[in-house]
């Protein structure tokens, strides 16, 4: 029984860390493309005529 705990506990752990990783990841790469889509937009800011 108590073998049966510690895999599922070793198993948690593990997937918890594979998404923690994951999520930051995620989040870095799309910080970068919103830093650099709003970087182009300001710079063609100036392109736009009404």
């Amino acid at each position: 029984m108590e073998e049966k705990i510690y895999k599922t506990m070793s198993g948690s752990g593990a997937l918890s860390i594979t998404l923690g990783v994951v999520a930051i990841v995620v989040g870095i790469v799309s910080g970068v493309l919103l830093i650099i889509s709003g970087a182009k937009l300001l710079a063609g800011k100036s392109k736009i005529m009404f």
